[in-house]
């Protein structure tokens, strides 16, 4: 089965940016779809970004298109959330996800979770 680790959460100042990475360990197959999730303290869980593994098709949220990029590097099975002009709002727990079908913007569709990494926006 796919592990998933994400790294590269932290603090940073709004205007800021930052970039969080999710390892996979295991066998990524074609067909599959990488996304990120976010909660904040006292809200849900919410759909950020994801890309399809083969062709790289991204979408996004509509609060932060245009500020964040979500890519991926196959031979690594590495997926990246690259966030700029952070603002506080930004401020969650930042969640990879893997799905094998389904609605991608919907989190019980994905099989797969991360222990998730910190992401701190002050303002």
């Amino acid at each position: 089965q796919v592990q998933l680790v994400e790294s590269g959460g932290g603090l940073v100042q709004a205007g800021g940016s930052l970039r969080v990475s999710c390892a996979a360990s295991g066998r990524i197959f074609g067909n599959y779809i990488m996304g990120w999730f976010r909660q904040a303290p006292g809200k849900e869980r919410e759909f950020v970004a994801a890309i399809t593994w083969i062709g790289g098709s991204t979408y996004y949220a509509d609060s932060v298109k245009g500020r964040f990029t979500i890519s991926r590097e196959n031979a690594k099975n590495t997926v990246y959330l690259q966030m700029n002009s952070l603002k506080p709002e930004d401020t969650a727990v930042y969640y990879c996800a893997v799905a094998s079908g389904g609605d991608y913007r919907r989190g019980r569709d994905y099989d797969r979770w991360g222990q998730g990494t910190q992401v701190t926006v002050s303002s």
